[in-house]
Order: structure tokens, then C-alpha cells, then sequence
């Protein structure tokens, strides 16, 4: 066997904790003990220098390439392999400008429309018909992933405890089915803000087709342009949009809501969250979300205390995220002849790469999904149960 594959091999042994076989230029090699969970076949080695580097980023880009084939069940295999990323190495320093972006305006709108903009038409292939992009709700074992997302909304318009003619804030609001709901079903009036060129094209849309331009407002904004934007509302959601923020931003982002809060209003943040602060996943940041880092629960709690932001419900939703993924991944593989007509095959193992392993990671608990719900200040109006 190569020097170069044996050290490869030397340093995927470390993985040992589920059993799978790697085959490498016609040799089979067992890591760990038992019967081979799953099968990963090598059409290159990969170097060593790379894996040390950063082994999520190494392992990831020779899965684009091609260099690497997981036999079976793509999931299971990551489900089995990223249980183990307490083992992944990774050289923060040299990848410094990778992990570590800059939190400028024009950086940031750079790095949402790389990923929200690819193409309204992709996402429709294996998005449901709400266009909903963030965790479902599944209530029942037979949910569809649309009712699952319908599900979402209705919960959290629910403990955002809405009355008519209320004004809501929809920070990072998609392509506004969130606003659209709420409009409709407790008749608020409502403004949602993206960065995204595409997401505010398609909700501008759905306002005049839904006849709701009297009650919602698309907005191309940033939310550091909130306090000067001459409104305030009774209630903000935010869904999936915190991540995008930065960590040095974490603290402006919500003094910007508390600014365009009104005193007793309800915040309702609903992300991706981690039990300890990290600086992101290599390949994550080069090729799905760049910039994007996930908040700590206890780092988010902590800052909002400083804002006189009082929380009165936490939720963790994270195996929902596994399912919902799971269900975008389902209707991504269903839809290949679609999309090989707009993407290579790179991009193609990219994404189906991107949303495995996503639900892998949720499925382990490496990453979670908290909604947090906060009062701007006492509120003693609201209902005293939780359940209201």
C-alpha cells in the first residue's frame, strides 16, 4: 500500500467509535470493530496534510470531486461519522479568513445573496409550496413537510399571542409566508426585511397577489438600518436569520430590535444554536453559508439580559430540523433531472453533502434549534400559562 494511503488510513482509524470499511485501490480496511456500519470507497487518497488542516473541509471537497463514494445511504454514513467530530482537527490560524469574516454592510449582503440567491427556481424544486426555509413543526407522525411548515408559522404567530391591527417585524423574513399568515389569520399589518434580491422580488409578489399591500411591506434592508427606519412595532420574529449576524454582532443586533420594540412587545428568536460558542464548520463557511456562525443558548440568553429583555419560554426543536431536512433532501434527490439542467455534478454533491450532513449534525446534537421567546420589560399581560 502508498505511504500516502496508509497515512490516510492511520488517520481515519481514529473514527472507531461506529465500524465502517474503507476500500482503497482494491484493499478493504476495517476501521473499528464489528460489522461495517458503512462503506466509504477512496478513487484518490487524500493528503494528510489537508485532513490535519481541517478534516470536515478535506473530507468535504474530495465528496465534491468525486474522490470519495459512500456506498449506501449517504445520512446514515454522516449520522455514524460526524457522532465523532469531537475528533476532527483543525488549524484555526490558518484558516483564519475563512472562519473569521469581516461583518461589514456590504460583506454580509455579499454572503446572503451567495446562498439565498442562487435561483427562486431551485429552491422550488424541493422546497414545499410555502417556501418556508428554516425548521418545520412536526406536530404528527404523518406530517408532510408542508404541514410541518405550516405547523411552524401557526406556533410561533401563537406565542407571539397576536391582536388585530397589531404591527409585526419580520427580521430575515424569507420570502414572507411568516408575514403572509399572520396578515391573513389575525390581521396585523407587518413589515418584513431581507438582503436577499431574490427573497424580496418573490414576497413583493406574493403581497400584490395575496391583495395584502395595504397590511405588509417588503423592505431590501439591513437590520442595522432598523432604529432610523422611522417605525416600531408590537411584536419581532426572527427565523434563521440571527446566524448570519457574527459574533461581534450578536449585541447590536438585538439593541437594533430593542430600539424598534415597543415597551412590553414580544420578541420571538427562533435559530440555529449550540451549547458552546465555536467559530463554524470550514466547509460550511466555504461553500453553503459563508460567514455564517451559530450562536451559544447561553451566550444569546446572556446578551439579551443586557437589553432588559425578559425571557419567558425556551424551546429546542432540534429533532424537527433533522426530519425537515431529511424531507428537503428527499425532494432534492427527486428532482435531479431539474437540477442538473441549472448545476454540475459539484454542485450537486455539494448540496446533497450540505443537507445530510446538516441533519447528521442536528441528529447528534452537535448543533440545535432553540426558539426563544422574550418581553421587552415586565409584562404582566400576557396569559400565566404557558400553553396560552
Amino acid at each position: 500500500m502508498k505511504l500516502e494511503d496508509n497515512l490516510m488510513i492511520q488517520f481515519l482509524k481514529k473514527f472507531d467509535e461506529n465500524p465502517f470499511l474503507i476500500k482503497i485501490n482494491g484493499k478493504e480496511v476495517l476501521v473499528g470493530e464489528g460489522k461495517p456500519a458503512f462503506v466509504v470507497r477512496f478513487n484518490k487518497s487524500l493528503d494528510i496534510k489537508e485532513l490535519r488542516r481541517s478534516t470536515s473541509l478535506a473530507l468535504g471537497e474530495a465528496y465534491m470531486r468525486g474522490d470519495i463514494e459512500v456506498e449506501g445511504d449517504l445520512f446514515q454514513a454522516l449520522d455514524q461519522l460526524l457522532g465523532q467530530m469531537g475528533k476532527f482537527s483543525l488549524d484555526k490560524t490558518a484558516l483564519k479568513k475563512l472562519i473569521f469574516t469581516s461583518n461589514s454592510k456590504k460583506n454580509q449582503k455579499d454572503e446572503v445573496s451567495s446562498h439565498y440567491d442562487i435561483d427562486n427556481d431551485f429552491y422550488r424544486l424541493w422546497l414545499d409550496d410555502t417556501l418556508s426555509y428554516s425548521c418545520g413543526y412536526f406536530k404528527n407522525p404523518d406530517d408532510t413537510l408542508y404541514d410541518a411548515q405550516v405547523n411552524k408559522v401557526d406556533y410561533i404567530l401563537e406565542k407571539l399571542y397576536l391582536k388585530e391591527g397589531m404591527s409585526l417585524l419580520d427580521i430575515g423574513c424569507g420570502w414572507g409566508f411568516l408575514l403572509i399568515e399572520a396578515a391573513k389569520k389575525y390581521g396585523i399589518n407587518g413589515v418584513g426585511i431581507t438582503l436577499s434580491l431574490e427573497q424580496h422580488k418573490k414576497f413583493s409578489e406574493r403581497i400584490a397577489e395575496e391583495g395584502l399591500e395595504g397590511q405588509l411591506t417588503a423592505e431590501l434592508m439591513d437590520y442595522r438600518d432598523l432604529p432610523k427606519y422611522g417605525k416600531t412595532f408590537d411584536r419581532i420574529v426572527s427565523v434563521g436569520m440571527v446566524e448570519h449576524v457574527g459574533r461581534d454582532n450578536y449585541d447590536l443586533f438585538l439593541s437594533c430590535a430593542d430600539k424598534v420594540l415597543n415597551p412590553k412587545g414580544l420578541f420571538l428568536l427562533h435559530y440555529i444554536s449550540a451549547l458552546e460558542e465555536h467559530p463554524g464548520d470550514p466547509w460550511i463557511k466555504k461553500y453553503i453559508f459563508p460567514g455564517g456562525m451559530i450562536p451559544s443558548l447561553r451566550e444569546m440568553i446572556s446578551l439579551a439580559a443586557s437589553h432588559r429583555f425578559y425571557v419567558i419560554d425556551v424551546e429546542s426543536l432540534r429533532r424537527h430540523y433533522t426530519k425537515t431536512l431529511l424531507c428537503w433532501d428527499k425532494g432534492f434527490r427527486e428532482h435531479l433531472d431539474e437540477v442538473r439542467e441549472m448545476f454540475d455534478d459539484e454542485f450537486i454533491r455539494m448540496w446533497d453533502l450540505y443537507l445530510c450532513s446538516c441533519a447528521a449534525t442536528f441528529h447528534n446534537g452537535i448543533i440545535d434549534l432553540s426558539q426563544i421567546l422574550m418581553t421587552k420589560g415586565v409584562n404582566n399581560d400576557l396569559p400565566m400559562t404557558r400553553w396560552y
